[in-house]
């Protein structure tokens, strides 16, 4: 068995790439087949097999810094969470159950970490008692193709981008950077050790050879530290001698150094410091010699202190003996030594493998090197998002706020009704009959009420989804409160603090949705109020009619040329119809628009932007801001007329109010044509009022749907919640059952009071005779013995046997 530590393999198992990325291609890539992508799939298949297989050899190194390159590329192209699950085991329990993560970064880390125990196994196959060996052994520990450079390559380049993707998940124990950093030094322990060993073998000079040593042993000492700040989950999952390993070697060095460091100091004749530095490191050995023996290190490792121990106690007889008899130096304290300057030999170099991945790859085909990168697909989803939402803000939104303005000032004014009570003096105007017979058809009423009952039966579910939510809290809490009604103390939150989140939650959801009842509410009293009018747009034509009153005089046959009435009234059909052209403009620009996104397509700007970037280079979406912007302002020009558009809708509404006041004031004395203005105002507002129901009824039964997911997920949550509670508590009963019946057994298994003071072997015999050497009856003995006291009262069983002894005596006598 040798004497220095290897870091085993994480063992893995074949997954299903193949399937994962056919999914992810089908899902988001519109114009892509994952077909077209079988070689790649292929070869990285054949690339994971051939690095993740074979044994212990030199030629696996390749395959491993091959793989990697390839994975480099691979997360150019794919994001970390393919949905392609990766499962590795613990490298030191390979048995146990594997880790799982849906994380190429994690398949690249654990691919680093597996070359970096092959480079450590091999460094400890080296035969290291021969000059060659320790050479072959120093290139594999550090120098070069390394692990100790793979290690660090690991934990500067590749551990920060695994914890970032995870977010708050944790990584396994074997990929904390604490203990990546501890093998790093590991390995450089044990290259600078191989140093020392080869500096021994050539006989270098003894105060080099101490140098070496504290460097050794300084590496050893980083280790060790590093793993003993590691967190608990990291010290499980390493053998348990590990730790002992560590501190028994940086001991043994420590030693060594003050070994070689005194016979520094025997040549140049300082025997006093020589004493001093053979106690240091005797000291230092025996510690060393104890943890070794205590934590089970290997044998060759407990044979190395102890040679040294055994080295240092004849050194030290010798040497005291000499300075005692001869040279009479004084001996220093320990802390008065001189420290011992360390050399490093072991310095940290990375395979340029790893460093330039493009020379790894060289002549030969990258996988997925035709497949659009997913930093560049995902810049194209933010632009169609951006542009999506720039459209529905500045271009549809802002057309529909100007649409209903200008409604509702029209409809204020009772325009343009007023000319059709003026212009048909009897009958219905057009636009009406249009509007009864668009009612009529849709079966206005029984929709609404239909809708009506849908809503009212929506809030009815989503109130039920969240008090049955409630009622799982609030019978876990009954659960909760008989757990506690016992002696027992609880070690858990109760129910009131651990489910807070979710009665805030609950207390939100309640808010929104009395909100939403209040809307309902206000729903249907508008409903009652306009049912009347809107019904009467159902009924026959005939019968609307004659509903609407009528005047027996045409408008032509009561107004004169010149009637100021007809004048205004010319004047506000004119700036209706501005009105109604700018309205068709404002949706002629929202059509426009419509039609340049529904053909806009970025994709062949942002593929030319991302292949004139390093092939080898993660494209990030950021990196595209220039070009999206660029590309969302030939939009403006689309904002820019519609605020044209409003601003002299403005100015026409103005002209409309001022003409209209005048037209009103020319009219005031017509009562009849007022009349049937009123009516077919009636009749106009309540088709407005219809439309207007029916999207409020739609946007409630929309509202409700989506709600209604949003509590199924909550009550959902709850369940889970009170399942986790009720198994937490069947455990907490389960270890007091336990506890209780390990108390009960302890009771049971102690001495009773009898058992505790057992009578001696005299002791019943004395006891019975005591009783049975009483007086005679009629003796006067009786009159002097000490008889115990009279029991109380209270305990009328006890009185009874001394009543007796008396009447027996008062009988003797």
């Amino acid at each position: 068995m040798p004497n220095q530590l290897s870091i085993p393999f994480k063992r893995t198992y074949i997954i299903p790439i193949r399937q994962a990325v056919r999914d992810y291609i089908l899902a988001h890539y519109r114009d892509t087949h994952p077909d077209a992508y079988r070689w790649d799939i292929g070869h990285w298949e054949k690339l994971r097999a051939e690095a993740t297989s074979g044994g212990v050899h030199i030629e696996r190194v390749h395959a491993l810094i091959s793989y990697h390159a390839q994975l480099v590329f691979v997360l150019t192209k794919l994001p970390a969470d393919i949905g392609l699950e990766i499962p590795y085991a613990p490298a030191f329990d390979s048995s146990a159950l594997p880790f799982s993560l849906n994380n190429l970064i994690y398949e690249r880390a654990c691919v680093l970490f597996n070359l970096a125990a092959l480079y450590s196994q091999l460094g400890g196959a080296e035969d290291r008692s021969k000059p060659e060996g320790l050479k072959q052994a120093i290139k594999f520990y550090q120098a070069g193709s390394s692990a100790a450079g793979t290690l660090g390559y690991l934990h500067d380049s590749v551990l920060p981008q695994l914890q970032t993707s995870l977010g708050q998940e944790d990584p396994p124990p074997e990929l904390t950077g604490l203990f990546i950093k501890s093998l790093e030094f590991l390995m450089l322990a044990q290259a600078q050790e191989c140093v020392w060993q080869r500096a021994v073998m050539d006989n270098y000079k003894n105060g080099l050879i101490a140098k070496l040593a504290a460097k050794v042993a300084s590496f050893y000492e980083s280790a060790h530290e590093h793993v003993r700040s590691s967190s608990s989950s990291v010290k499980r999952a390493i053998p348990s001698h590990w730790m002992a390993h560590l501190e028994t070697k940086s001991y043994h060095f420590q030693a060594a150094a003050q070994y070689r460091k005194s016979l520094e100091d025997l040549e140049a004749h300082h025997y006093g410091l020589e004493v001093a530095r053979l106690t240091e490191a005797h000291i230092l050995a025996k510690k060393g010699y104890d943890v070794a023996r205590r934590g089970g290190v290997a044998q060759p490792v407990l044979q190395d202190i102890k040679s040294l121990l055994d080295i240092l106690q004849k050194n030290i007889s010798r040497a005291e003996r000499d300075n005692d008899l001869i040279y009479h130096q004084d001996v220093p304290p320990p802390s008065a030594l001189p420290p011992i300057a360390e050399v490093t030999m072991a310095q940290p170099v990375i395979d340029p493998g790893l460093q330039d991945v493009k020379s790894t790859v060289g002549t030969d085909a990258v996988i997925f090197g035709e497949l659009l990168g997913w930093g560049a697909r995902l810049a194209i989803e933010i632009y169609n998002d951006r542009r999506r939402n720039w459209i529905a803000e500045e271009v549809q939104e802002r057309a529909q706020r100007l649409d209903d303005t200008m409604s509702n000032e029209l409809e204020t004014l009772n325009l343009p009704a007023v000319f059709d009570a003026l212009d048909r003096p009897i009958g219905l105007p057009p636009s009406l009959l249009k509007k009864a017979e668009e009612v009529r058809l849709e079966s206005g009423p029984e929709r609404i009420e239909t809708y009506i009952r849908d809503v009212q039966a929506l809030a009815a579910h989503v109130s039920s989804l969240l008090d049955e939510a409630m009622d799982i809290l609030d019978q876990e809490a009954d659960e909760d409160e008989i757990l506690r009604e016992g002696d027992h103390a609880i070690e858990r939150l109760p129910s009131l603090e651990a489910n807070k989140d979710l009665i805030a939650k609950e207390k939100q959801y309640r808010t929104v949705l009395e909100q939403a009842r209040e809307s309902d509410a206000h729903v249907r009293t508008k409903w009652e109020e306009w049912e009347d009018s809107i019904v009467q747009l159902t009924w026959p034509e005939a019968d609307l009619e004659r509903s609407v009153p009528s005047s027996t005089v045409s408008w032509g046959e009561r107004s004169g040329s010149m009637d100021p009435t007809r004048v205004h009234a010319r004047a506000l059909r004119t700036l209706l119809e501005q009105l109604d052209d700018l309205s068709k403009t404002r949706a002629e620009i929202v059509a426009r628009v419509d039609r340049l996104a529904s053909s806009d397509d970025i994709t062949q700007r942002i593929a030319k932007a991302a292949s004139a970037m390093e092939q080898w280079v993660n494209v990030q979406p950021a990196m595209f801001e220039d070009l999206l912007d660029e590309e969302l302002c030939k939009y403006d020009k689309y904002r820019v007329q519609l605020e044209e558009n409003g601003q002299k809708q403005v100015e026409v509404l103005d002209a409309v109010k001022e003409r209209h006041a005048q037209f009103v004031r020319s009219r005031k004395e017509d009562g009849v044509v007022k009349e049937r203005e009123h009516a077919l105002q009636s009749l106009d507002l309540a088709y407005h009022k219809y439309r207007e129901i029916l999207r409020n009824l739609e946007e409630g039964q929309k509202f409700y749907n989506d709600f209604s997911a949003i509590l199924s997920e909550f009550r959902a949550l709850c369940k889970d919640f009170a399942a986790a509670r009720r198994e937490e508590a069947s455990t907490l009963a389960r270890r007091m059952g336990e506890l209780m019946l390990s108390n009960r057994a302890a009771v049971e298994q102690q001495p009773s009071v009898d058992e505790q003071a057992p009578l001696s072997r005299n002791e019943p015999v004395q006891k019975l005779r005591a009783a049975l050497d009483l007086p005679p009856p009629d003796s006067d003995e009786w009159e002097t013995m000490n008889l115990p006291p009279a029991p109380a009262p209270s305990t009328p069983r006890r009185v009874e046997p001394t009543r007796k002894i008396g009447r027996s005596a008062q009988k003797g006598r």
